[in-house]
């Protein structure tokens, strides 16, 4: 787009305060079969007359978006950040989203059909996760899913899956202390 200009923000209809450098947004998939894609937005820019609006994103992946797709730690509501860059016609704009710390995320009381999380960045042309590791938890050596109940120990302050130690997830939460087999020896 010769001869532009950046805009500080821009009202997209339907959205009640304007758009900015810096939000998160849903953007309209071509499929509407499909869920919202998920951009931050990096700048917004015009031609100097004020039309043809553009604003350059960076996207987020969902799990299922990357190689290797959805693994059983991955959370309904997270994405990662990724380096792919794009310029997208305004419109394609559909609400603002916000997207989380993890630790963030799991201190949400209530969570929103437009909250999400990233605690992993994700490089499309080398298909690498940054950071490449994550802790894992219980005896099946898994990273959190904060989708999934766990109990933690008492004891050694691990956390685990109910299923892995053989329990419900009703029994374990009633428990008002637990102790893992470890710390029971």
């Amino acid at each position: 787009m010769a001869n532009t200009r950046t805009l500080d923000f821009y009202p997209v209809h339907g959205i009640l305060t304007p758009i900015r450098p810096g939000d998160c947004v849903l953007m309209r998939s071509p499929d509407p079969s499909k869920p919202s894609y998920i951009a931050k937005v990096k700048k917004i820019v015009s031609d100097y007359n004020g039309d043809n609006v553009k604003v350059h994103v960076r996207w987020y992946y969902r799990p299922e978006e990357v190689v290797g797709g959805r693994k059983k730690f991955h959370g309904n509501k997270e994405v990662f950040l990724s380096d792919h860059r794009d310029v997208q016609a305004v419109d394609a704009i559909e609400g603002r989203c916000k997207i989380h710390t993890f630790k963030n995320y799991r201190k949400l009381e209530t969570v929103g059909n437009d909250d999400f999380y990233s605690r992993l960045q994700y490089c499309s042309s080398t298909a690498r996760f940054s950071p490449d590791r994550i802790a894992v938890y219980c005896i099946c050596e898994m990273p959190y899913n904060p989708d999934e109940f766990m109990i933690q120990c008492d004891g050694c302050h691990d956390w685990f899956h109910p299923a892995c130690i053989d329990m419900t997830v009703e029994a374990a939460r009633e428990m008002e202390h637990f102790l893992c087999q470890s710390c029971l020896s």
